[in-house]
């Protein structure tokens, strides 16, 4: 397929554990672990296990040493420098990018934020309370308009977040209704995927498909800490040249920005001083 274009969907579903994911019936996400692979992911020692912190790695490609976001106040980050993938492909390459996602950092000033600097389009919707049902209802919002944009719009590049997961988890603990929000959540990556396989180019398109968490909990809910339950994250993968390869053995949440640049096609400008690397051929 030589003439084949090349997009890229990352979805981010903020704080599931890997044990509990292995556990639960989840038959998107295993579908495509199935054509590719699931890993799991440590977080780094330097890295606290913060939403924060864990996504500006994973959009950016580079430690918390050299983004500057330490906490979920994002306040004296270094984003200017080191910016999300989503914006350097919008502003250096030229390339239509969105962004989806209702945890106000990652999208507008207050906290320190955006995370996402200046992506081509974005969607943003704010839970109407900080609680497990607004949170429910904001994912599902999120989830109608990204789908709405895959299917009709033509997007090199896209990241939608999924954050109740991680509220049901702060409020609830690890238990039934946080197992219930992962099983939902694995419904919502079902429908992204739908609203991709509808569109009317996809087979001339080759789409990479990451799914991604940011950091673990304790049983009782809640994270911040160094627990192994804590520190273990996980990657799916499913896409061009990533079916035919073994994750690497250390798997790192910077190498998520480094394979959307090589699944575009492009290689990281060196001078980007990425500390990720892509783990399938472009």
């Amino acid at each position: 397929m030589p003439d084949a274009v090349h997009r890229v969907l990352v979805v981010g579903i903020d704080g599931v554990r890997l044990d509990t994911l292995r556990r639960l019936p989840t038959p998107h996400l295993d579908a495509l672990a199935a054509v590719g692979f699931l890993a799991p992911v440590e977080v780094d020692d330097r890295t606290p296990t913060m939403s924060g912190p864990c996504w500006a790695t994973i959009v950016t490609g580079v430690g918390v040493d050299k983004h500057g976001v330490w906490s979920n106040d994002f306040g004296g980050h270094r984003l200017d420098v080191f910016p999300d993938f989503a914006t350097r492909l919008a502003v250096q390459d030229g390339r239509r990018t969105f962004v989806a996602a209702g945890w106000r950092p990652l999208m507008q000033v207050r906290d320190g934020g955006p995370l996402f600097r200046a992506p081509s389009r974005t969607a943003y919707v704010s839970p109407v309370a900080d609680t497990p049902e607004a949170w429910d209802a904001c994912d599902e919002q999120i989830t109608a308009e990204a789908a709405r944009v895959l299917a009709e719009d033509d997007m090199d590049a896209s990241f939608v977040y999924l954050g109740a997961p991680d509220e049901t988890a702060h409020f609830l603990g690890c238990g039934d209704a946080y197992e219930t929000a992962v099983v939902r959540a694995d419904a919502r990556v079902g429908r992204l995927l739908d609203a991709v396989r509808s569109r009317t180019s996809y087979r001339a398109e080759r789409w990479t498909l990451l799914v991604v968490t940011d950091h673990g909990h304790v049983d009782a809910g809640g994270h911040g800490g160094r627990s192994p339950e804590e520190r273990t994250a996980w990657l799916i993968a499913a896409g061009p040249g990533v079916g035919t390869t073994t994750p690497p053995a250390a798997l790192r949440h910077v190498d998520v920005a480094a394979q959307v640049f090589a699944s575009l096609g492009g290689a990281a400008d060196r001078h980007w001083s990425l500390d990720g690397r892509p783990f399938a051929p472009a």
